[in-house]
Protein backbone atom coordinates (compact mmCIF):
# COMPACT_ATOMS: atom_id res chain seq x y z
CA UNK A 1 0.00 0.00 0.00
CA UNK A 2 1.22 3.11 -1.16
CA UNK A 3 2.10 6.17 1.62
CA UNK A 4 3.41 9.33 2.15
CA UNK A 5 0.22 10.59 0.38
CA UNK A 6 -2.05 13.76 0.86
CA UNK A 7 -5.57 13.87 0.82
CA UNK A 8 -7.65 17.46 -0.23
CA UNK A 9 -11.04 18.22 0.95
CA UNK A 10 -13.29 20.51 -0.96
CA UNK A 11 -15.26 22.47 1.26
CA UNK A 12 -16.15 25.78 -0.32
CA UNK A 13 -19.87 24.35 -1.33
CA UNK A 14 -23.08 25.81 0.31
CA UNK A 15 -24.95 22.52 0.05
CA UNK A 16 -27.66 24.24 -0.97
CA UNK A 17 -30.09 20.74 -1.54
CA UNK A 18 -30.12 20.39 2.14
CA UNK A 19 -31.92 23.51 3.00
CA UNK A 20 -30.39 24.66 6.05
CA UNK A 21 -29.20 27.44 8.10
CA UNK A 22 -25.58 26.55 7.41
CA UNK A 23 -23.20 24.79 4.84
CA UNK A 24 -23.72 20.85 5.32
CA UNK A 25 -20.17 19.87 5.79
CA UNK A 26 -21.01 21.86 9.34
CA UNK A 27 -24.48 20.38 10.18
CA UNK A 28 -23.67 18.34 13.40
CA UNK A 29 -24.22 14.54 13.48
CA UNK A 30 -23.80 12.66 16.62
CA UNK A 31 -22.79 16.05 18.42
CA UNK A 32 -20.06 17.18 15.62
CA UNK A 33 -19.53 18.97 12.64
CA UNK A 34 -20.14 16.62 9.52
CA UNK A 35 -16.79 18.07 7.80
CA UNK A 36 -15.03 17.18 11.90
CA UNK A 37 -16.27 13.56 11.28
CA UNK A 38 -14.97 13.58 7.74
CA UNK A 39 -11.72 14.56 8.70
CA UNK A 40 -11.33 12.56 11.81
CA UNK A 41 -11.91 9.24 9.93
CA UNK A 42 -9.05 10.57 7.34
CA UNK A 43 -6.57 11.33 10.03
CA UNK A 44 -6.72 7.88 11.18
CA UNK A 45 -5.41 6.29 7.30
CA UNK A 46 -2.06 5.05 7.59
CA UNK A 47 0.84 6.70 5.66
CA UNK A 48 -1.43 10.02 5.79
CA UNK A 49 1.28 12.63 5.09
CA UNK A 50 -1.32 15.82 5.23
CA UNK A 51 -5.02 16.77 4.51
CA UNK A 52 -5.55 20.38 2.37
CA UNK A 53 -9.46 21.79 2.91
CA UNK A 54 -9.90 23.83 0.81
CA UNK A 55 -13.25 26.45 2.49
CA UNK A 56 -14.69 29.62 1.35
CA UNK A 57 -12.85 32.74 2.06
CA UNK A 58 -15.08 34.23 4.35
CA UNK A 59 -15.92 30.53 6.24
CA UNK A 60 -16.57 31.63 9.96
CA UNK A 61 -16.80 27.64 11.07
CA UNK A 62 -14.00 26.03 10.17
CA UNK A 63 -11.70 27.71 12.91
CA UNK A 64 -13.73 26.27 15.63
CA UNK A 65 -14.06 22.54 14.56
CA UNK A 66 -11.35 20.70 16.44
CA UNK A 67 -9.20 19.20 13.32
CA UNK A 68 -8.33 22.58 12.40
CA UNK A 69 -5.77 22.99 14.64
CA UNK A 70 -4.31 19.28 13.68
CA UNK A 71 0.00 20.04 12.24
CA UNK A 72 -1.62 17.69 9.15
CA UNK A 73 -4.38 19.74 8.21
CA UNK A 74 -3.59 22.96 5.86
CA UNK A 75 -6.49 24.89 5.16
CA UNK A 76 -6.86 27.26 1.63
CA UNK A 77 -9.12 29.45 0.49
CA UNK A 78 -11.73 27.39 -2.26
CA UNK A 79 -13.58 28.45 -4.95
CA UNK A 80 -16.95 29.08 -6.86
CA UNK A 81 -17.07 25.36 -8.27
CA UNK A 82 -15.65 21.99 -6.61
CA UNK A 83 -13.19 21.98 -9.22
CA UNK A 84 -12.27 25.57 -8.49
CA UNK A 85 -11.37 24.42 -4.82
CA UNK A 86 -9.48 21.33 -5.60
CA UNK A 87 -6.89 23.32 -7.84
CA UNK A 88 -6.55 25.51 -5.42
CA UNK A 89 -5.73 22.67 -2.91
CA UNK A 90 -3.27 21.31 -5.84
CA UNK A 91 -1.70 24.24 -6.55
CA UNK A 92 -0.89 24.64 -2.26
CA UNK A 93 0.65 21.50 -3.00
CA UNK A 94 2.54 21.95 -5.60
CA UNK A 95 5.13 24.12 -4.30
CA UNK A 96 5.72 21.84 -1.18
CA UNK A 97 5.74 18.30 -2.35
CA UNK A 98 7.18 16.21 -5.95
CA UNK A 99 4.39 16.42 -8.98
CA UNK A 100 4.47 12.31 -8.73
CA UNK A 101 3.17 12.57 -4.88
CA UNK A 102 -0.22 10.53 -4.93
CA UNK A 103 -3.56 12.64 -4.50
CA UNK A 104 -7.04 11.33 -3.41
CA UNK A 105 -9.70 13.89 -3.41
CA UNK A 106 -12.31 13.02 -0.62
CA UNK A 107 -15.63 14.84 0.12
CA UNK A 108 -16.45 16.68 3.21
CA UNK A 109 -19.85 15.32 3.50
CA UNK A 110 -18.51 11.51 3.41
CA UNK A 111 -17.57 10.53 6.92
CA UNK A 112 -17.98 6.92 6.20
CA UNK A 113 -15.58 5.22 3.82
CA UNK A 114 -13.90 2.49 5.48
CA UNK A 115 -10.23 1.77 6.23
CA UNK A 116 -10.54 -1.26 3.91
CA UNK A 117 -11.79 1.04 0.60
CA UNK A 118 -8.55 2.81 1.16
CA UNK A 119 -6.62 0.48 1.05
CA UNK A 120 -7.78 -1.24 -2.13
CA UNK A 121 -7.73 2.17 -3.50
CA UNK A 122 -4.19 2.97 -2.67
CA UNK A 123 -3.00 -0.90 -3.54
CA UNK A 124 0.58 -1.05 -5.29
CA UNK A 125 -1.37 -2.93 -8.31
CA UNK A 126 -3.93 -0.33 -8.59
CA UNK A 127 -3.78 2.16 -11.59
CA UNK A 128 -2.09 5.49 -10.46
CA UNK A 129 -5.78 7.01 -11.42
CA UNK A 130 -8.59 5.43 -9.72
CA UNK A 131 -11.88 5.90 -8.16
CA UNK A 132 -14.05 4.03 -5.86
CA UNK A 133 -17.12 3.47 -7.25
CA UNK A 134 -20.37 1.32 -6.92
CA UNK A 135 -21.49 -1.12 -9.82
CA UNK A 136 -25.04 -0.23 -10.25
CA UNK A 137 -27.65 -2.67 -9.14
CA UNK A 138 -30.99 -1.34 -9.73
CA UNK A 139 -32.48 -1.11 -12.98
CA UNK A 140 -31.61 2.06 -14.43
CA UNK A 141 -34.16 4.75 -16.69
CA UNK A 142 -33.01 7.56 -19.11
CA UNK A 143 -35.71 10.36 -18.66
CA UNK A 144 -36.92 12.37 -21.16
CA UNK A 145 -39.72 15.46 -20.51
CA UNK A 146 -42.95 15.62 -22.13
CA UNK A 147 -44.36 18.68 -20.94
CA UNK A 148 -44.06 19.17 -17.59
CA UNK A 149 -43.66 15.61 -16.77
CA UNK A 150 -40.73 13.28 -17.14
CA UNK A 151 -41.04 9.69 -19.18
CA UNK A 152 -38.98 7.04 -19.66
CA UNK A 153 -36.94 7.45 -22.91
CA UNK A 154 -35.26 3.94 -22.47
CA UNK A 155 -33.82 1.55 -19.81
CA UNK A 156 -29.71 1.51 -19.92
CA UNK A 157 -27.26 -1.36 -19.76
CA UNK A 158 -26.74 -1.21 -15.97
CA UNK A 159 -23.82 -4.15 -16.74
CA UNK A 160 -21.65 -0.65 -17.59
CA UNK A 161 -23.45 1.41 -15.49
CA UNK A 162 -21.19 2.40 -12.17
CA UNK A 163 -21.40 5.35 -9.40
CA UNK A 164 -18.72 7.41 -8.75
CA UNK A 165 -17.46 8.12 -4.76
CA UNK A 166 -14.94 9.33 -3.71
CA UNK A 167 -11.40 9.36 -2.28
CA UNK A 168 -10.35 9.76 -6.36
CA UNK A 169 -6.60 9.31 -6.69
CA UNK A 170 -4.49 10.97 -9.44
CA UNK A 171 -0.61 11.82 -9.12
CA UNK A 172 -0.82 15.57 -8.11
CA UNK A 173 0.92 17.22 -11.05
CA UNK A 174 -1.11 15.18 -13.83
CA UNK A 175 -4.31 16.52 -11.68
CA UNK A 176 -3.21 19.64 -11.48
CA UNK A 177 -3.20 20.19 -15.12
CA UNK A 178 -6.19 18.26 -16.15
CA UNK A 179 -8.50 20.57 -13.60
CA UNK A 180 -6.61 23.64 -15.12
CA UNK A 181 -6.89 22.93 -18.84
CA UNK A 182 -10.71 21.72 -18.40
CA UNK A 183 -11.26 25.01 -16.03
CA UNK A 184 -9.74 26.89 -18.90
CA UNK A 185 -12.22 25.39 -21.31
CA UNK A 186 -14.87 26.15 -19.70
CA UNK A 187 -15.93 21.89 -19.61
CA UNK A 188 -18.32 20.35 -17.24
CA UNK A 189 -16.15 19.00 -14.44
CA UNK A 190 -18.06 17.34 -11.92
CA UNK A 191 -15.34 15.34 -9.95
CA UNK A 192 -11.88 14.63 -10.65
CA UNK A 193 -11.83 11.84 -12.85
CA UNK A 194 -14.33 13.36 -14.83
CA UNK A 195 -10.88 16.40 -15.40
CA UNK A 196 -8.94 13.20 -16.15
CA UNK A 197 -11.08 11.82 -18.55
CA UNK A 198 -11.30 14.63 -20.76
CA UNK A 199 -7.53 14.83 -20.96
CA UNK A 200 -7.58 11.27 -22.89
CA UNK A 201 -7.19 9.23 -19.07
CA UNK A 202 -9.26 6.44 -17.92
CA UNK A 203 -9.16 6.07 -14.46
CA UNK A 204 -9.33 2.88 -12.73
CA UNK A 205 -12.73 1.71 -10.87
CA UNK A 206 -12.18 0.35 -7.94
CA UNK A 207 -15.50 -1.57 -6.29
CA UNK A 208 -16.29 0.34 -2.52
CA UNK A 209 -18.95 -0.68 -0.04
CA UNK A 210 -22.50 0.84 -0.12
CA UNK A 211 -22.20 2.45 3.09
CA UNK A 212 -19.66 4.86 1.67
CA UNK A 213 -22.64 7.50 1.82
CA UNK A 214 -22.20 11.00 0.56
CA UNK A 215 -24.76 13.48 2.86
CA UNK A 216 -26.85 15.40 0.23
CA UNK A 217 -30.29 15.67 1.36
CA UNK A 218 -31.81 15.88 5.12
CA UNK A 219 -32.41 12.16 4.88
CA UNK A 220 -29.29 10.95 4.27
CA UNK A 221 -28.43 12.06 8.25
CA UNK A 222 -29.79 9.69 10.30
CA UNK A 223 -28.57 6.72 8.08
CA UNK A 224 -24.90 8.34 8.05
CA UNK A 225 -25.62 8.76 11.90
CA UNK A 226 -26.34 4.86 11.84
CA UNK A 227 -23.23 3.76 10.18
CA UNK A 228 -20.78 5.70 12.36
CA UNK A 229 -22.57 4.38 15.39
CA UNK A 230 -22.17 0.84 14.06
CA UNK A 231 -18.61 1.48 13.65
CA UNK A 232 -17.34 2.96 16.67
CA UNK A 233 -19.45 0.42 18.45
CA UNK A 234 -17.56 -2.31 16.79
CA UNK A 235 -13.88 -0.06 17.54
CA UNK A 236 -15.03 0.09 21.35
CA UNK A 237 -15.43 -4.36 21.08
CA UNK A 238 -12.17 -4.76 19.82
CA UNK A 239 -10.40 -2.66 22.47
Amino acid sequence: MISGFWVVVPAAGVGKRMGADRPKQYLPLLGRPLLSLTLRNILAWPGLAGIVVAVSEDDPYFAHIAEAGHPHVHRVTGGAERADSVLSALNYLAGRVPPETTVLVHDAARPCVSLDDIQSLLADDVSPMALLAQPASDTLKLGASDGNRQVVEKTLDRSRIWQAQTPQRAPLGELQRCLREGLERGAGITDEASALELAGHQPQLVEGQRDNIKVTLPGDIPLVESILRLRYAATEEKR
